[in-house]
């Protein structure tokens, strides 16, 4: 799934979540040079925490975007946590090099919720 943001008919931002199994991962998100800096990204963002993002939604952040992620529904989780074909993709991309930490979307409705 590919959502974007158009402006004047261009795309200016997108963000792809692929199904893995019976889970989502945010694989990608890209805001054009041109816009960046203008909050389209955080617009975007909170489009998709308000009507595409489930709970158990993940995405691979790399560590110095976790608390951009953070103030959109995702948490840092351990790698053990991880579904196994998440944990396998998420190992082979550390193993090469890349500097990632596992995060799970959590809606803000679940995470208000009160267990009696």
């Amino acid at each position: 799934m590919i959502i974007t943001a158009s402006h004047k008919g261009e795309i200016i931002a997108l963000l792809r979540l692929k199904s893995v199994d019976k889970v989502r991962l945010l694989t990608g998100m890209l805001v054009i040079p041109k816009v960046r800096g203008t909050g389209i990204g955080k617009k975007l963002l909170t489009h998709c925490k308000n009507n595409v993002f489930t709970d158990g939604d993940y995405c691979f952040a790399f560590t110095h975007l976790e608390s951009y992620y953070s103030k959109h529904g995702f948490t840092t989780i351990d790698c053990s946590e991880l579904p196994h074909p998440l944990k396998m993709a998420f190992q082979r991309y550390v193993d090469s090099g890349k500097d990632l930490i596992p995060m799970q979307f959590i809606s803000s409705t679940t995470s208000k919720r009160v267990l009696l």
